[in-house]
């Protein structure tokens, strides 16, 4: 144990930031899983808080050996995984498992486990857009030479996502036009691609109609109607029960585990779980809960101001982005800032290749943390040395 602490690195706030939001995630579990448990496993509450406890484990140990590696390597990695992801998607898309009326998952033969394709292709595509970032900033300015080989797989990853995760492909879109703003793409060639994507969503939504193909388009209008015209319309039944949650909750909550909204909120453990938070842990237990995602991303800001290399800078701030704007996100459909999304909290909704490929993205950033801790720590040495030794020789010459 105490090697393993001691090859430990990286960001120790970072770490501390993990370990918080796993022990939230299993306590939140724990208690929103009740009547899962009841309905779907003949009361064995403990079942969900040992499956999630099992895959918490294993993103742990995830993130161990992603921090151990160099992160130059990932680079290396980055356009097999780029280039992996694109059939994924399309086999997804045609022959995935079909939940909640939309094809995102992946069933494994033998084990028979569902994984959704686009967090694979979400974090391949974070790796080769931050390489490709790195290796064009000397033609950046170059629309064709520097933003186009940047763009062009962000566009084909997201249209391949699209059609079954509209709100994962938004999100991750804005991500990528985030991440290349702060890599220096002029802004005239990002206001260009905004416009393209918008003409894009217009087509797909008249082509579904054309073809008969409606049944995501549907459920689109209707989650935007709902949050525009919230005054005219019938607010959904999953936005009722999370505003009587958040209500209920109060400033400093009902306590651990005594959720009453928990047996009446659809995804209580996933898409709702921060709504169950805010009931349990009161509006105390909400802000900390954000306060470590923006300290996530503060840190991560920290890191690629000191990283000396582009690729390092581009993927700690790339990956923390990302993550941090998928929590706001789903905290914003919790209290009803946005409209009614499947995204979830990062690392605290149940889950299982969603949290594994977090704490892989996770994982990556404390690999360039490390990286520049172990540079600073040469640097110092060398000041010190260099210190010594002129000491040595005024001592010398006195």
């Amino acid at each position: 144990m105490n090697s393993l602490l001691y090859r430990t690195k990286g960001d120790k706030v970072i770490w501390t930031i993990v370990f918080f939001l796993s022990l939230v995630s299993l306590l939140a579990v724990y208690s929103a899983t009740g009547s899962l448990a009841y309905r779907e496993r003949g009361g064995h509450t403990e079942y969900y808080l040992l499956k999630q406890l099992t895959v918490l484990v294993m993103g742990l140990l995830i993130i161990y050996f992603a921090h151990r590696v160099n992160y130059t390597i990932y680079a290396r990695v980055a356009q097999i995984g780029f280039l992996v992801s694109i059939p994924l998607l399309i086999y997804t898309l045609a022959f995935g498992s079909n939940i909640n009326e939309a094809s995102r998952w992946i069933r494994l033969p033998i084990i028979n486990l569902t994984f959704q394709t686009s967090d694979v292709a979400k974090l391949a595509l974070f790796m080769y857009v931050s390489r490709q970032l790195s290796k064009k900033q000397h033609v950046i300015n170059d629309f064709r030479k520097g933003f186009l080989p940047i763009i062009i797989p962000v566009g084909i990853i997201c249209v391949l996502i699209m059609p079954a995760n509209m709100s994962t492909a938004l999100l991750l879109g804005a991500s990528c036009m985030l991440l290349c703003f702060i890599g220096r793409v002029p802004v005239r060639f990002l206001a260009s691609m905004v416009a393209a994507g918008m003409v894009l969503i217009v087509l797909m939504f008249f082509v579904a109609k054309m073809t008969g193909m409606e049944m995501r388009t549907k459920t689109w209008e209707k989650r935007i109607d709902n949050f525009v015209n919230n005054e005219h319309s019938e607010m959904p039944y999953q936005v009722q029960q999370a505003n009587i949650a958040i209500a209920g909750g109060g400033v400093l909550g009902k306590g651990p585990g005594n959720s009453t909204q928990r047996n009446f909120l659809p995804h209580a453990y996933s898409d709702y779980i921060y709504a169950t938070i805010i009931e349990e842990y009161g509006m105390f237990g909400a802000f900390l809960i954000l306060a470590a995602y923006m300290l996530l991303l503060l840190r991560s800001i920290r890191i690629y101001r000191k990283c000396p290399y582009a690729f390092g800078a581009f993927l700690a701030v790339g990956l923390s982005v990302t993550l941090v704007i998928q929590a706001l996100t789903n905290m914003a459909v919790n209290v009803q800032l946005f409209p009614v999304t499947g995204v979830t909290l990062p690392l605290v909704s149940m889950g299982g290749s969603s949290v594994l490929f977090t704490s892989m993205a996770i994982g990556i950033i404390l690999s360039v943390a490390r990286n520049v801790e172990e540079m600073e720590g040469k640097q110092a040495e060398k000041e010190r040395l260099e210190k010594v030794i002129a000491q040595t020789e005024n001592a010398a010459v006195a």
